[in-house]
């Protein structure tokens, strides 16, 4: 018989190893001396070693998942309980108990993150549709407004998923809050048609008027009537575009029909058309020194005083007319031009439209970064390229954004 301290191999062969409730036969032995036996069954004990300190290593040094490590742990204390092996099973044992232990306290650890970036995305997410709660009821800058839920609709998506309950509860209140912006915008548009045609209906009204003048020849109180209707027109507002360009090309055919008439019959009875065309020339030439127009107020002032004294300067030679007429209007074009971009550039409302997506823009780009870092620092590589791909247009909305502002200064 030979001995061991783990085992021995009895006379008859059988090998027999010794655990902590006593002997347990492992295998047997009839080729050979006692010791080689003694050996082989040692080699099977560092085998099942080897595999237990592999186990001890992944669950160490590695993300293994709890479920993954505790099937690889009962596998290996199956094996230990029933090894044919030499060795100290019982401390095998101690060994998987110990990482037993240590795979339980990873499983509340992930538990607890999975619990906290619950939480983290149930903030995200209420902070989303409080947002867009308070964009349906206040905004009024319809193109940014229906921008910037679109955005929050990519971050929700963006954003880790909670307990159905409450997943399914914010995203109504979400849903109803792009269902109201939108009928909002949908109202304040149909308001906005019903004032452009009250609108057009009064600038018919002064159209067909000035249309009924144009072939008066009661020439002064005519021209103070045209006079009159010209401030009627500028106060009635702004019909939409094509409506607005129709309506001032006949009303400026009825004025010019009429004063072109005047002109005519001036003309034939006043002998002094030649004196009046050469002081137009000379307006003329002052009012083409407005131009480059650096400052509208200015040039609107200086080319109104101008309309004055060309209007009394009085009627100039039909072939001189167009000509001379046609400079003006040139320099008016302009004028008009330079105060349509003064508007457009002081604009209030527009500027703050543009204030407020720059401003957005940032703060998503800000919340983007953020969960970059966080995506970074899990190692999540597909939460760190949506969010790269995020930031990239992001980014790219921000430099026209800015750029639109900039046009305002």
């Amino acid at each position: 018989m030979s001995t061991d301290p783990w085992g021995r191999v009895d006379d008859d062969g059988t090998v027999y190893v010794r655990t902590a409730e006593g002997e347990r036969a492992v295998g047997s032995w009839q080729a050979g001396e006692p010791e080689e036996a003694l050996a082989y069954f040692h080699r099977k004990y560092d085998e099942l070693a080897g595999q237990v300190q592999l186990l001890e290593q992944r669950v160490r040094g590695t993300d293994l998942a709890p479920a993954q490590a505790e099937a690889g742990i009962a596998k290996l204390r199956e094996a230990v309980a029933d090894a044919h092996a030499i060795g100290d099973l019982q401390a095998l044992t101690a060994r998987l108990d110990g990482l037993t232990e240590l795979v339980a306290q990873r499983r509340e650890e992930v538990k607890a993150a999975r619990e906290q970036a619950r939480a983290e995305a149930r903030t995200v997410k209420e902070r989303i549709v409080a947002e867009a709660e308070r964009i349906a009821d206040e905004t009024t800058h319809w193109k940014s407004g229906g921008e910037r839920l679109r955005q929050l609709v990519e971050e929700w998506k963006a954003a880790d998923r909670i307990d159905r309950v409450t997943e399914a509860a914010l995203w109504k209140r979400l849903s109803a809050a792009r269902t109201a912006f939108a009928k909002r915008r949908k109202q304040y548009f149909a308001g906005l048609d019903e004032q452009r045609e009250g609108v057009r209906a009064a600038k018919e009204r002064i159209v067909a008027e000035a249309e009924m003048l144009a072939g008066s020849t009661d020439w002064g109180p005519t021209a103070a009537v045209y006079r009159e209707l010209m401030q009627q027109w500028k106060s009635a507002g702004r019909a939409s575009r094509e409506v607005e360009d129709e309506l001032w090309g006949r009303f400026k055919a009825a004025q010019d029909q009429f004063f072109q008439a005047r002109s005519a019959v001036f003309a034939e009875r006043d002998a002094s058309l030649a004196a009046n065309a050469h002081v137009k020339e000379e307006l003329l030439a002052e009012a083409e020194k407005i131009l480059p127009v650096t400052d509208a107020r200015a040039a609107r002032a200086a080319l109104r005083h101008l309309l004055e004294r060309w209007e009394a300067a009085g009627p100039v030679p039909r072939e001189q007319r167009d000509r001379l007429e046609g400079g003006l209007r040139r320099v008016d074009e302009a004028v008009r031009k330079a105060e349509d971009a003064e508007w457009k550039r002081s604009n209030p409302e527009a500027r703050a439209r543009a204030q407020s997506t720059v401003d957005q823009l940032r703060t998503s780009i800000e919340q983007l970064e953020k969960r970059l870092s966080k995506a970074q620092a899990a190692g999540r590589a597909k939460d760190v390229k949506e969010a790269e791909e995020a930031l990239i247009a992001r980014r790219s909305w921000l430099e026209e954004a800015e750029r639109t502002l900039a046009e305002f200064s």
